[in-house]
């Protein structure tokens, strides 16, 4: 039978609850159980798609095409499973399939409220990612922080779940602040225990604690915390600061978390023989050699918009022995004037995804400056197209080429609409999302990189290359490396004659792990590394 494990959050959001639920992942998979993550959101957006990156980050994608949100690239790299839409839900998504249900008829009449049938599809999901998975452990993180008034339904479905099964299949971890005081620097509990009985309020025992704070959790402050929230002391655990959010697991077996957790759920767990995560830690930690990459970009000002590309970037280094050093640059801010200055002394440029118009212009000047000068050059998603309208300006002579995202009645559309998203009315959900194929050329650097012919990776876009310039452009010197030959798009192009000049259509970064680093990443960073 599966087991539950239920991550809230207390006292404030953004302590690393996220960061702690996959930590406990990479345990129970370390002591050999099968895991499946989940992430609830209580907003009302059906998913995070058509949200400002400046309001919830990055958008992550799942292999079969869900929108969600940031944590579930945390959930993936930790536990190295490729998640599915199982993984997110929200309360549009609940109130969504509970407004189809009612007007089907399927409640026979009933009167519709949020207790039983919010509550009952919400743990319908939460009971379907164990059916459908098969996996020894669902762990689902209840996003923000208890109290919430739009968080209620999630906090009384899962009490409802505690209820309807054995106390040794489900278990509560509640991630909470420990504060100190300006000045004494004293830690202070009281928020802690506010925190614990809001959740007993709501029906909720939480079996145990995660802290954070600036001080160390010593033992007199694990005791009292043990007395006020009815915890064992050893259930009181401290995430400590670390250099490596991969060392989080690490710290937590220290103080004991995994065996805390199979002897509730009295789950047989494999002695910790895998060493190879902590391997993994301690090699990355002796990386020093320092390597400035510069993130080309619209929304620099909040990096959590590019945190699974900066993440990737970094674990490329580390698994070369390199410190990356992200560089953030404001795309709207480059001009002929600054992009010498700028760039000096960069390593390699990358230019991630994004979407309409800001910033465009000097996104094309950092392709045109890498290309000249021999940098090292790596677009994504949007980083592609600008690599497609450099080459049409600058090598084809096609002068005022753009993506008609931009301008639509551009003379030299070389970036045109998908001919499925002409008449498309609504944004969410529609763009072509997911896993997709591609073959490489054998000839490619991209082949080089990935040492096979088909590969599958995951998209989130809306415009392609238009396949009207793919002569002009090849004869300019863009080489078409990547085709996915079903739909007979473009996926890849590379100007072979620079050291290093790839961009993809694709969004190689929500595939790329700590211990298993994307190969066009490492290939970047590497030639970056050779660079400096």
């Amino acid at each position: 039978m599966t087991k539950y494990i239920f991550v809230t959050g207390g006292v404030v959001s953004g302590i690393g609850k996220g960061i702690s639920a996959a930590s406990i992942g990479r345990l129970l998979k370390n002591r050999g159980l099968s895991v499946f993550m989940q992430k609830f959101d209580p907003y009302l957006n059906i998913d995070p798609g058509t949200m400002s990156p400046y309001q919830h980050g990055e958008v992550f994608v799942t292999k079969d095409g869900a929108e969600t949100d940031l944590d579930l690239g945390h959930y993936e790299r930790f536990i190295d499973e490729e998640l599915t839409k199982s993984a997110s839900i929200t309360t549009g998504k609940i109130y969504s399939r509970v407004i189809k249900k009612e007007r089907r008829g399927d409640y026979d009449g009933a009167t519709v409220q949020v207790i039983p049938h919010v509550t009952d599809e919400i743990k319908e999901a939460v009971y379907r990612a164990g059916k459908e998975t098969g996996a020894d452990v669902v762990i689902t993180e209840i996003g923000g922080t208890v109290g919430d008034i739009e968080g209620l339904p999630f906090i009384e479905a899962i009490r409802q779940i505690h209820s309807e099964n054995k106390a040794e299949d489900v278990i509560f971890v509640h991630t909470v602040l420990v504060p100190s005081i300006p000045g004494s620097d004293e830690l202070k509990t009281k928020p802690t225990q506010h925190s614990f009985k809001q959740l007993m309020s709501q029906g909720i025992k939480t079996d145990i604690i995660i802290t954070r704070s600036d001080g160390e959790v010593d033992e007199s402050l694990r005791k009292k915390i043990s007395l006020f929230c009815d915890v064992p002391a050893e259930a009181v655990i401290q995430s400590k600061h670390v250099d490596l959010i991969y060392e989080v697991p690490l710290v937590f077996h220290e103080q004991g978390l995994d065996k805390l957790i199979l002897d509730h759920l009295q789950l047989e767990g494999k002695e910790q023989t895998n060493n190879k995560w902590r391997e993994m830690v301690e090699r990355f930690k002796k990386a020093d050699k320092e390597v400035n990459i510069a993130l080309v970009g619209k929304y620099v000002q909040l990096p959590d918009a590019y945190l699974s590309v900066t993440q990737a970037l970094l674990d490329a280094g580390y698994e070369m022995g390199d410190l990356v050093k992200i560089h953030y640059v404001n795309a709207e801010e480059l001009n002929d004037e600054n992009v010498e200055e700028t760039f000096e002394g960069m390593d390699g440029i990358i230019v991630p995804g994004g979407f309409g118009e800001r910033g465009v212009e000097g996104m094309i000047l950092s392709s045109k400056y890498a290309r000249e000068n021999n940098v090292p050059y790596f677009g994504i998603c949007l980083g592609m197209q600008i690599a497609v309208i450099d080459v049409a300006r600058n090598l084809a002579g096609l002068k005022d080429a753009i993506t008609t995202e931009i301008d639509p009645s551009t003379p030299f559309p070389v970036i045109d609409l998908m001919e499925n998203q002409r008449d498309v009315e609504n944004l969410g959900g529609t763009q072509r999302l997911g896993d997709y194929a591609c073959t490489l050329n054998k000839d490619s650097k991209a082949y080089e990189l990935y040492g096979k012919e088909v590969i599958t990776e995951r998209h989130r876009h809306r415009y392609e290359f238009n396949n009207e310039y793919r002569g002009q452009l090849r004869k300019a010197g863009l080489s078409l490396s990547g085709i996915n030959e079903d739909l007979d798009l473009v996926e890849i192009v590379e100007i072979p004659e620079n050291d290093f000049y790839v961009a993809c259509q694709f969004h190689p970064e929500f595939k790329s792990r700590p211990n298993d680093v994307h190969p066009i990443f490492k290939g970047f960073v590497e030639a970056a590394s050779k660079r400096r």
